[in-house]
């Protein structure tokens, strides 16, 4: 069995914010191996197995955490607790790419395949956010949103997590257009947009300081033994996770 490679960002506060690799799972073909997506094509025993693995080696418990159905939107919602539905139900979250909580202990968790997992949490609370962004969520404000959710912008911190990266991304010169014209034109690389670069520069403008904004790099892409790429895979590939969650004192 193989062990779980996780990311963790420091936060240097009472929030642990943690990325997923696809190290350390049970899945297989496509998939493998810690796929923590809810693809059908996938069975749900491994997803279930997958996710119990994770839980444990954070020591969190897994049915304080929660999800949201990622629709390429800026919604977000506030979760006062979890229902139990990381492992039971897998599916019918309700609707949003973004979620913030205030309650120690409940877990915000972000799925990705290229897509970037943006995490936040205050340094002055025990608040913490979660957002799902791609290029879409990130024209449409899916992280001004969340900033402005979680709250007070200034006593903030945000890890960008893993996604794909410029040298694997072009895009229509539509999509580079409104890039350009929403996050400037330095985030527009050649036929491709960055969208680190374009979540951070989302962050700050909501408010967070820029160094406090830490983008962890890597782009899922170029590594298939380390991430999930949809480009790079097609429909039958899984997905790594982002985990944001506040430790009760």
């Amino acid at each position: 069995m193989s062990a779980l490679e996780l990311i963790e960002v420091p936060t240097g506060t009472a929030a642990r914010a943690v990325f997923t690799t696809r190290a350390g799972g049970v899945s297989e073909g496509g998939f493998t191996s810690l796929n923590l997506g809810n693809d059908r094509q996938d069975p749900d025993a491994r997803i279930r197995e997958n996710r119990a693995r994770l839980c444990a080696e954070l020591g969190i418990d897994p049915g304080r955490v929660c999800m949201g159905r990622q629709v390429h939107g800026a919604g977000v919602r506030e979760v006062p607790d979890g229902d139990g539905g990381f492992l039971g139900h897998l599916r019918d979250w309700p609707d949003g790419d973004g979620m913030v909580t205030a309650t120690p202990g409940v877990a915000l968790a972000v799925l990705g395949a290229d897509c970037l997992p943006v995490l936040l949490w205050r340094r002055d609370t025990h608040r913490v956010g979660a957002a799902h962004a791609g290029w879409r969520g990130l024209v449409a404000g899916v992280l001004e949103a969340t900033a402005r959710a979680l709250g007070s912008p200034g006593e903030a911190g945000a890890a960008v997590g893993p996604g794909i990266g410029p040298c694997c991304y072009p895009v229509s010169g539509e999509v580079r257009d409104a890039f350009a014209g929403r996050f400037g034109a330095e985030v527009v690389v050649g036929e491709a947009v960055d969208l680190a670069a374009a979540a951070r520069r989302a962050l700050v403008a909501a408010g967070i300081p820029d160094e406090a904004v830490v983008t962890v790099g890597g782009c899922t892409a170029c590594a298939p033994g380390r991430f999930y790429s949809y480009r790079r895979d097609g429909a039958g590939t899984g997905r790594q996770a982002g985990i944001v969650w506040a430790e009760a004192a």
